[in-house]
């Protein structure tokens, strides 16, 4: 397993020098040093390869999740955890090397049968979110007049790159800012304090 693990880590460092076209299972191999033919003993192809990088890393990101939601403090705590955990997942090396490689239709495939679908991981992480929600209306942190379903869109807006790259066209402004004036909406609201 040792072997196994070197190799992803090493062909990510090559995926992001390189990106997914030009990284051959060849210089892969030569950097671990080890034989073209034992990376084949562990991952059928490059495809399979990424996909198991990708699988690795939602694994982790999901343990992250549950961690920060275990942590005991409250929910509002948790909740801006949760949000700035999601923003430096989303935007860490790893994430913008794995979007970037997500679009072969072979990939997609490989990536959803892989340690569970995508989409269940994604179901999964939204049905914790919703969990942790309905516990802060419990103990009176977040609003009951307003249903868990539209707090989970909110959060999957805040937590969007693309919402982000869009906006930023053009501006001074940095993707970490609006994430952090994006979690203050999120509690504070837009009407200032004083009209309040």
């Amino acid at each position: 397993m040792e072997r196994e693990d070197l190799i992803l880590q090493v062909a990510e460092d090559v995926l992001e020098e390189k990106g997914y076209y030009d990284t051959s299972m060849e210089e892969i191999a030569t950097r671990v040093g080890i034989a073209k033919g034992t990376i084949y003993t562990h991952f059928s192809s490059k495809e399979e390869l990424v996909a198991s990088i990708f699988a690795r890393d939602m694994n982790k990101f999901i343990q992250g999740i549950d961690k920060l939601l275990d942590s005991g403090q409250s929910p509002r705590s948790r909740l801006e955890s949760l949000l700035n955990y999601f923003y430096d997942g989303l935007y860490s090396r790893r994430a913008k090397l794995l979007t970037s490689t997500f679009t072969g239709v072979d990939l997609k495939r490989l990536i959803s049968s892989k340690n569970g679908s995508v989409h269940q991981m994604w179901d999964c992480i939204v049905s914790k979110v919703a969990k942790l929600i309905e516990e802060g209306k419990v103990a009176g942190e977040f609003r009951n007049d307003v249903s868990t379903q539209a707090m989970i869109f909110m959060i999957l807006s805040i937590i969007s790159p693309r919402v982000y790259d869009h906006v930023l066209i053009g501006d001074n402004f940095t993707a970490k800012e609006l994430h952090q004036q994006l979690i203050s909406l999120c509690f504070n609201g837009i009407i200032s304090p004083e009209d309040k």
